[in-house]
C-alpha cells in the first residue's frame, strides 16, 4: 500500500520557534505547544510547497539535507509524517 500524501496546516496556523536543538511549535487551532527535534520543522516547511507523500518529501528535502547516508529516507520520513499527523500538525491530503 502506498504512503498517503499529507498537507501542512493552513498558513499562519503554526508558530515555530527554534530553541537550540529543539523547536517549539505552537498550534493556534488547538492552543497546544509541541517540542520537536529535526527534521520536524523542516518537514513542515517542505509541506508548505503543497501536499506530498514520503517519497516526494524526500525529494524536496534532498537539496537541503544529505539523505544518502540516512538509509531509506522515504521510510524514515513516512514515520515522521505519521508522528506529525498524530500531533495534528499535518493531515492526509
Amino acid at each position: 500500500m502506498a504512503d498517503p500524501a499529507y498537507r501542512a496546516a493552513e498558513e499562519g496556523a503554526l508558530r515555530i520557534e527554534p530553541l537550540g536543538e529543539l523547536a517549539a511549535i505552537f498550534d493556534r487551532r488547538s492552543q497546544q505547544t509541541h517540542l520537536v527535534t529535526q527534521p520536524m520543522p523542516e518537514i513542515l516547511a517542505a509541506l508548505a510547497g503543497g501536499p506530498c507523500d514520503a517519497e516526494g518529501l524526500a525529494a524536496r528535502l534532498a537539496d537541503s539535507f544529505d539523505l544518502d547516508g540516512a538509509g531509506d529516507a522515504a521510510a524514515i520520513l513516512s514515520e515522521r509524517l505519521k508522528e506529525l499527523a498524530a500531533m495534528g500538525l499535518v493531515e492526509p491530503a
